[in-house]
This record gives structure tokens, C-alpha cells and sequence, in this order.
């Protein structure tokens, strides 16, 4: 499993972030097991959203995109005195 990137990590913690604190002020528990409950659907929904943000694209080289290597002009030099 490819490690997470940042963006992903960010957007999972605003969304668990976001999600509990909406969900705490509209549902207005005030038990224990409410509260967990609600931190455990919150970390639940973070997970979904940061695997289903789409990851960079690997790049590939295909041997018809690679340049050929410039030659390089080379000089004699003479040691004349």
C-alpha cells in the first residue's frame, strides 16, 4: 500500500475534524458512548475521504520519450610552447 500524501493526510484530518464537531453540535450528546460513537463515524468518514482522493500519477518513460544524449564537442588542445 502506497504511503499516504500530504494532501491526503489533510484533507482526512479537516474532514474528521469538521465531521465531529458538526456531528456533536447537531445531534447534542452528552453521554460518553455518544461521544465515541460519533468520534469513531468521524475517523471512519476521514478515512474514506483521504483513500478516495486520487494519488499523483506515477510517470513512466517509454524508450520513444527518452532523447538521445547530446554529443558533446571535444577539442584537442596541443601543449605548444
Amino acid at each position: 500500500m502506497p504511503r499516504p500524501t500530504a494532501a491526503q493526510l489533510a484533507y482526512g484530518s479537516a474532514t474528521v475534524v469538521f465531521a465531529t464537531v458538526a456531528m456533536l453540535l447537531l445531534s447534542r450528546t452528552t453521554t460518553g458512548w455518544g461521544v465515541a460513537l460519533i468520534g469513531v463515524a468521524a475517523l471512519a468518514l476521514g478515512l474514506l475521504v483521504a483513500m478516495t482522493l486520487p494519488a499523483p500519477a506515477t510517470r513512466r518513460t517509454t524508450y520513444d520519450s527518452v532523447r538521445p544524449p547530446v554529443p558533446v564537442e571535444r577539442r584537442e588542445h596541443s601543449l605548444r610552447r
